[in-house]
């Protein structure tokens, strides 16, 4: 084999390696908003910054996924019970920039610890539907 191979050969196979990857995520991305209950959401935690992600709506759990990555398990998943619904807000002019456009930022509580989901209105109105509809703790049990 010639010498002057190996370079285009490394850049080939890392250029397949980076398409293979992009379809990966694009597969998973297909099959998260595929399912039922699921809605792009933004989420912000104890660190102020914003990340990208799909929310999806279980029975007892409320989980986020992370926009890029390959992983198909939520990387935060909140129980339905300990989940509470402290009120909504329009974007500040900082979080404008790194926000989706058409956004409500949603404050919630799970557990003690604070968060906000930053989602268009009709998923915030699901969001407080599917929030709503649940048993009240301690009275009743899951249908």
């Amino acid at each position: 084999m010639d010498d002057s191979a190996i370079p285009f050969i490394a850049l080939a196979t890392a250029f397949a390696l980076l398409i293979f990857t992009l379809c990966l995520v694009g597969v998973r991305r297909f099959n998260l908003r595929r399912a039922l209950g699921t809605v792009d959401a933004s989420i912000c935690t104890a660190g102020n910054s914003w990340r990208m992600g799909v929310c999806r709506y279980q029975d007892s759990e409320l989980e986020w996924f992370r926009l890029l990555s390959l992983s198909f398990r939520p990387r935060h998943s909140f129980r339905r019970s300990s989940l509470e619904l402290l009120g909504r807000r329009k974007p500040t002019e900082e979080e404008l920039t790194r926000l989706q456009p058409d956004v409500v930022v949603v404050e919630l509580q799970h557990e003690g610890q604070r968060f906000m989901l930053a989602m268009r209105f009709d998923a915030y109105a699901g969001l407080s539907s599917w929030l709503e509809a649940g048993p009240v703790v301690g009275v009743g049990t899951w249908r």
